[in-house]
């Protein structure tokens, strides 16, 4: 059974998600519905990153840049 709830944001918020989500084919409904599941099933992500941050910090680019290196396109 589904059950409405309400939501508040900006107006301008409010219309560029409708527009993306016009482009997706989609209705924003059925986008919260899909991020409230993966929401529900994702409720570990912040310790999985951190895990993940823990695990690959060994990781060495070998050099360190220069500001001017960096920048340069």
């Amino acid at each position: 059974m589904l059950k409405n709830i309400t939501l508040s944001a900006e107006d301008l918020v409010i219309q560029k998600a409708r527009e993306k989500a016009r482009d997706e084919k989609k209705t924003l409904n059925a986008l919260f519905r899909e991020w409230l599941t993966k929401y529900i099933h994702n409720t570990n992500l912040e310790n999985e990153f951190e895990q993940f941050m823990e695990r690959t910090g060994y990781v060495n680019s070998g050099r360190k840049f220069t500001r001017e290196e960096l920048n340069a396109r």
